[in-house]
């Protein structure tokens, strides 16, 4: 190694150390000098410490690295549990923050920089974010929790067994992709929600409305349409969050089919971000005349937690039938077949038939022909629940948005 690189990685082991300590030191900052048990003096010291060590290590044993990490980690963690047992702390945060600084410090030598520099910037966000974890945790449910760690599963143990080739006689279903779009969709709907979790009750209908047509916006629409009537005086509140919903439904056509196929993603594009900004500046006319936010409305409106096991079986068994449907469909009756089926589809769901015709593959005019009609069918079928769950006035102003949307897209298209 050149003198030039050595002075290098050690620089960076001294910096991620002295980041690191600078966190650790700032909390402390206001304990007298001498009662500080590691601040960024320490652990400056340990990652240039555990950068000595592994560039004594680069070319030689590897035991004396690790003979490193243990006499460093056996003083440090004596020196903690000392100052622990007088404080009265039982954390062991700073503990293992001292050993990962050292190797850390190591990897800055012996691995890669990029790595290392990456690594060190996450453990100072994670100790620097200790309040924003702790209150995430606090406010967490054991279902939350479970549909998190069951997602998991779902990605990392479950799909990688599944075989990546078609198990039928039309070469129509893939294991493999058909369970990571339902791992996609699960996900964009726990984000969804979890989002709305996060950002808590007190910003109301619009923002849970908006981020529920990550996952389900024909749900927001009913939702909101129910309370539309007892609530009539703030019509036009829930109007626009009812488009408001539409219109990231829309966007989300588009991200989800981009993710799957990019190509069929820049044919969509004119019509679909036509008519999402046409619904979105409907449902900012309606926002800004509706008042000021109910916030009993906003207590009452709670989305469930989409990441139910059972649904997502549910839509994974959709998913199935619907791609499957998709090939039949083109393969015995044409371009009809597919187009009439996205009609269908789209009375009750955008994702399944969306995803069945972005994964085929192509970029012709009947698959660009029938995701906007699964869209566009969505859409109006939206304008009449809201108008059978809300009433005919919370319909008609619905329907507002919905030509305006559906004018946007025929321009889009157009040009």
């Amino acid at each position: 190694m050149y003198q030039s690189e050595l002075f290098l990685r050690l620089g960076l082991a001294l910096a991620i150390g002295f980041l690191i300590g600078l966190e650790r030191g700032w909390r402390e900052r206001d304990e007298e000098e001498g009662h500080r048990a590691a601040g960024i003096r320490t652990f400056s010291l340990i990652g240039l410490l555990g950068g000595v060590f592994g560039a004594l290590s680069i070319s030689g044993d590897r035991i004396l690295i690790a003979a490193g990490f243990v006499t460093t980690g056996a003083a440090v963690g004596a020196y903690m549990w000392r100052a622990g047992a007088h404080e009265k702390d039982f954390s062991a945060t700073s503990l293992v923050a001292a050993l990962l600084t050292f190797m850390l410090g190591a990897f800055a030598l012996m691995g890669d920089i990029a790595a290392a520099s990456g690594a060190g910037v996450a453990a100072v966000l994670l100790l620097a974010n200790k309040q924003t974890l702790h209150g995430w945790l606090e406010r967490i449910t054991w279902a939350e929790l479970r549909s998190g760690l069951l997602l998991a599963a779902m990605t990392f143990i479950a799909l990688p067994l599944l075989p990546d080739r078609t198990v039928d006689p039309w070469n129509a279903l893939n294991p493999h992709s058909l369970w990571l779009m339902t791992i996609l969709i699960a996900a964009v709907s726990f984000a969804g929600y979890a989002a709305v979790k996060l950002a808590g009750p007190h910003r109301g209908l619009l923002l849970a409305a908006t981020l529920g047509g990550l996952f389900a916006s024909t749900a927001v629409t009913l939702s909101l349409a129910r309370l539309a009537k007892q609530n009539g005086k703030h019509l036009r509140l829930l109007t626009g969050g009812i488009l408001a919903s539409g219109t990231v439904m829309l966007l989300r056509v588009l991200v989800v089919t981009g993710l799957i196929n990019f190509a069929l993603a820049q044919a969509l594009a004119p019509a679909l971000l036509a008519a999402a900004l046409g619904m979105a500046l409907v449902a900012a006319v309606y926002v800004m005349g509706g008042g000021t936010r109910p916030a009993h409305q906003a207590r009452r409106f709670v989305l469930k937690n989409p990441f139910d096991l059972v649904e997502v079986l549910k839509f994974g068994a959709l998913l199935t039938v619907v791609s499957a449907a998709v090939v039949l469909a083109r393969q015995y009756w044409g371009d009809v077949g597919l187009l009439s089926l996205s009609a269908i589809s789209g009375l009750a769901d955008v994702d399944a038939i969306t995803l069945s015709v972005a994964k085929l593959g192509g970029t012709d005019a009947v698959a660009v022909q029938a995701i906007l009609l699964t869209a566009l069918v969505n859409t109006l079928a939206k304008t009449v629940y809201a108008a059978m769950a809300g009433g005919a006035r919370l319909g008609l102003h619905v329907m507002v948005g919905t030509a305006a949307a559906v004018a946007a897209a025929v321009a889009g298209w157009s040009l």
